[in-house]
């Protein structure tokens, strides 16, 4: 790396352009840099890492994969980008591995100092950060569904996003579940959206009430 200050690199960071002086020089005084070799993790899949990751140089790979080590490539991340941010927000494992693609050079924020990046009345803004990020992680299990799991499995796992849990620890899909609906869900067609349901229940893992609630008897597992 060059002999740059923290303050000189943060600078050249978009995502912090609208700090004050003094913000960027706090945060300045918290980073630390980093050297990731090729191939090398910088966040991994189910795994917090405590800190957000800022690229300064090199290049990365977003990826996400399946207990046969199946993988799809989700983005590509530059200089300028920034890994980890939705851990930090919601406190959840990362939904992807980040891999460097070359030699990457990145800055290292911890999560307490990120949180202080963050507006003093900051209430409103972090719920609404959470809710984005729930909705970033769906979007992410869909793709990985959609790219890596038969229709059985994305079935399996749009019906227990359905579910609910009883008191009793029961799932429960209240509304009446619409063939038509899962099969737009899981990019299949009615047709074999309503025998992977049929195959499901005659196993005895799912039972359909008269009121046309779905209990799920035994825990539903979205093969691949």
């Amino acid at each position: 790396m060059s002999m740059l200050s923290n303050l000189d690199l943060l600078r050249r960071v978009p995502l912090f352009s609208m700090l004050t002086a003094a913000q960027a020089e706090s945060v300045a005084q918290s980073i630390v840099k980093h050297r990731f070799k090729r191939s090398e993790i910088i966040v991994e899949q189910g795994k917090k890492a405590n800190a957000l990751f800022i690229i300064l140089t090199g290049r990365a790979r977003v990826i996400t994969s399946d207990s046969r080590g199946r993988e799809v490539i989700l983005a590509g991340m530059h200089p300028g980008d920034y890994i980890g941010e939705m851990s930090l927000i919601d406190d959840e494992p990362h939904s992807a591995t980040v891999r460097a693609e070359l030699q990457t050079d990145v800055l290292m924020l911890g999560r307490a100092e990120f949180a202080r990046c963050l507006p003093e009345n900051s209430s409103m803004a972090y719920a609404i950060m959470r809710g984005l990020v729930q909705r970033l992680r769906h979007a992410d299990r869909k793709i990985e569904s959609l790219a890596l799991m038969d229709v059985y499995g994305r079935v399996a796992r749009a019906l227990l996003e359905f579910a609910r849990p009883e008191p009793d620890g029961t799932l429960v899909i209240r509304d009446k579940v619409s063939r038509q609906d899962v099969a737009k869900m899981v990019g299949a067609s009615r047709e074999m959206v309503s025998r992977v349901m049929k195959d499901l229940e005659e196993r005895g893992l799912t039972e359909l009430l008269d009121s046309g609630a779905m209990v799920i008897r035994e825990r539903i597992e979205p093969l691949r």
